[in-house]
Order: structure tokens, then sequence, then C-alpha cells
């Protein structure tokens, strides 16, 4: 590790107090959205003029909640939506094909959301979603058979509606007034015999969309969803069971919307300061040496400047000598070898000449005391065994979780991409002061 800077490490005394900010409980704290959009059915009876801009109005209340309280990936929805659906087919060709209804909409439903967590952060500005769920519908359809003074209408080859069949001859013309008058089952029912069909079904609605973040309480989403019903009945028009046959398979709509969503609930923050119960001292930050590692976590204080030092702030030892790198003449001495104070080897003569002038060499095991006359604290301090459950953070294998490590296993847990609760969290802080 070499010093960055020629003078004394700038320290954010702020940053090792600073209050950490995340959504408490967030599982139980629902976050509530309106959404207001149009349906457009797909059924038997198809509208003579579409685009996916034009449909009905529909209106929808969610309450979402968390269901994965780590990760907050996968969200649960529960809804209540309501509109309406309708479709006018008009033919000159099959006049059979004249065909209207209007139905009001009511669902109930829940569906599971996915947001992407794995890929995208959560504090991102856009974030794509998928959604599957299951509801209940109901819908009660009327036609327009009727105009307003009660004459029924007749369509012509020609494309006009008149009050008498084009078999009859001379009519009197007739013009829609969109005012569905007629329940569409029980004119099955009276003039045919038929309609006896439920007017509830399941479904399974399909969707997805796109939220944008505006803050930590407000987003807002647009959105669409496919309802795959289990009825063939919505339009009136079905493979078999009414008057009029249509194809074979349900009916189902589209609800394309844009909703804003609002955390009321969740409590702003809960705050943890990290090192709240630790007292600060200002002589706590000094690096005297500057070799970034601040001299309360310092092993080898006094460390030449400009010297590379390890996470302990000692000077490396590629060749475990003993000697220092920056002092080694020897860098890549065997391993085992008696070194001189230079690093370079030693024969066994020379080695044991040393042991009696003790004027150059010593015995490796005497290496400590040398560096203890040599530095003010230059003897590397013992550390505690390191628990199992963080050997995964000291990331250098060194044996030791040094200041580096303990601050980045801090960010990953607010990340959350690192297994550790706040309990272990803070059992970590304590080793670490403890070392």
């Amino acid at each position: 590790m070499l010093p960055l800077v020629t003078q004394g490490q700038e320290v954010d005394y702020d940053s090792l107090l600073q209050r950490v900010d995340s959504i408490e409980n967030p599982v139980f704290k629902p976050v509530i959205s309106f959404s207001y959009g149009i349906t457009n059915f797909i059924g038997d009876v198809e509208n003579s003029l579409y685009t996916p801009l034009t449909g009905n109005g529909a209106g929808m209340i969610n309450v979402a909640t968390f269901i994965d309280r780590k990760y907050r990936n996968f969200i649960a929805n529960f809804y209540f939506l309501t509109g309406k659906l309708s479709a006018s087919e008009y033919s000159t060709t099959d006049l059979s094909r004249n065909l209207n209804f209007e139905t009001s909409l009511y669902s109930f439903g829940a569906n599971v959301e996915y947001r992407f967590g794995h890929l995208i952060s959560e504090s991102s500005f856009v974030r794509p979603y998928l959604q599957v769920g299951i509801e209940n519908i109901n819908f009660s359809s009327k036609g327009d058979l009727f105009d307003v003074s009660g004459s029924q209408y007749f369509y012509w080859t020609d494309g006009t509606i008149r009050d008498q069949a084009q078999s009859d001859g001379d009519a009197n013309l007739l013009y829609r007034d969109y005012h569905y008058e007629t329940d569409l089952r029980k004119n099955e029912s009276t003039q045919f015999g038929l309609g006896n069909y439920s007017q509830r079904s399941l479904a399974f609605p399909v969707g997805a969309g796109v939220l944008f973040r505006i803050s930590k309480r407000t987003s807002f989403s647009l959105g669409a969803t496919y309802h795959f019903t289990f009825s063939d009945y919505i339009d009136n028009v079905a493979y078999e069971g009414t008057s009029v046959s249509g194809g074979k398979g349900n009916d189902g709509f589209v609800f394309s919307y844009l909703s804003v969503n609002f955390d009321l609930f969740s409590d702003p923050t809960a705050v943890d300061l990290i090192y709240a119960d630790v007292e600060f001292d200002e002589l706590f930050f000094d690096d005297e040496d500057g070799d970034l590692v601040l001299d309360i976590w310092d092993h080898c204080p006094g460390t030449p400047y400009g010297v590379a030092v390890d996470t302990l702030g000692c000077p490396l030892d590629g060749d475990q000598d003993g000697v220092p790198d920056y002092l080694d003449l020897e860098l890549e001495s065997a391993p085992g070898v008696w070194v001189d104070e230079q690093g370079k080897t030693l024969t066994e003569e020379a080695f044991y000449a040393s042991i009696e002038s003790r004027n150059s060499a010593m015995p490796r095991e005497e290496v400590e005391a040398y560096f203890t006359t040599i530095r003010d604290d230059y003897a590397l301090r013992r550390s505690n065994e390191i628990p199992e459950k963080f050997l995964v953070l000291d990331e250098d294998s060194d044996g030791y979780v040094s200041f580096d490590e303990l601050l980045k296993a801090i960010d990953l847990y607010f990340d959350f991409q690192v297994d550790l609760n706040i309990e272990e969290l803070r059992e970590l802080n304590d080793f670490f002061f403890s070392q």
C-alpha cells in the first residue's frame, strides 16, 4: 500500500459517525397505488374501429408489500379494478354480425411482481417489472338493440339502420343512440331459450411495465396487463350456448394504465449509529508515518515515508526472511535460510560466526527483538482468532480483520450483499476493536 498524499492523512470524521438509513420492516409497510387507464376487449365481437389507444376508462386501487424482506425483489399486489368493456361490430355482407355490447367490469385479484432486483439496483430511477396473478371478475353485458323510442334496429346491406327488416320493403331510418338498454343474457333466454351462463369468472392477469422512482416515498408506473378469462360469454357470443355462434376460445381484455404509488405508512428511516458507543479522540485519526494506516491500527508505526505496507501498516517482506523489502538486498531468499541485516543469505559458517560476534546477523528467533530495537513498536501484535462466520471478510487471509475490511463489510451489509444481521455486524465491530 503506497501513500497517495505528502501530508498527514485527511479523515472525514463525520463519515465514521454518519447515520445509515434504511426502510424498516418493508414487508409490513404497504405501498398504496392509484391507477387510471383504458380497457380493450378481445373476443368474438370485434370493434370495427380499433386502435391500442382507444377503449373504455378504468381505475384500480392497489396495495403492495414486499414478499422477500431481505432483498426486496418480489412484491405481492392486492387490487380492485373497475371499469367498462365494450365492442361494436358492423358488417354489410353478414347482417348477423352487426353486434354490440357494453358491460360494467369489477375485478378483485392478487399478483406477484418481479422488479429485476438481481440485475438492477433498488435506487435506480427506472426499473422494469413483470407480473402474474389470479383474479375474480364480474360482468353484466348489455346491448344497444333499440333506439330511444323503442324501435328495434335492423341493419341493411347498404349500411343503414332501419325500423324494419330489409326484406319487408320501405322502412324509416334509425340512428343508434348508444344507450345499452337490453340485458343480453335475459334477451337470450326470452327470445331463444338460451343465456343460462354465469356472469362471474376466474382470470389470469399477466403484465409488464416500467416503474419510475420520483423519491423515497413516491413513484409512478406505466404498464399493461392481459387478462385471460375462463368465460366465453362476456360479449354474449360464444362457441355454443348463445344465438350467435362465435369461435373457440375464451374472451379476454387488456388494461393499459398509469399508476402513482405512495409509501404512506413506512417509518422514514431506521437509524443505526455504527460507532455511537465509541468515544473518539482526535489522536485516534493520526497517521504519523503517512502510510495511510491510522496509528491506532498501525502495527509498525514509524515506517519510512513511501515504503509499501500491508493492511497492518508493516513494510512488505516478500520472501519472509524478517527483513523488509525496502531494506532487503536479496528479495528472493530461499525459505528457511539464515540472512544478515541486509537480507542476504548466510552460510552456516557465517551464521555461527554472527552468533559469536553479535555484530552483524542474528538468529531468526531474535528478529522480533531486533525490530523492537530499531522501531518504537515494530513487533506484530497478536490477534484473536477470527470467528468462523467472519473468515470470509478477511480477504487477504492475513488472520486479521483490517479497518478497510470492516468498512467494506458494512457497505456490503447495507447493499444486502453479505449474509449478516445487525447483531452480527455489531459483533464484528466489537471483535475488530478486540484484536
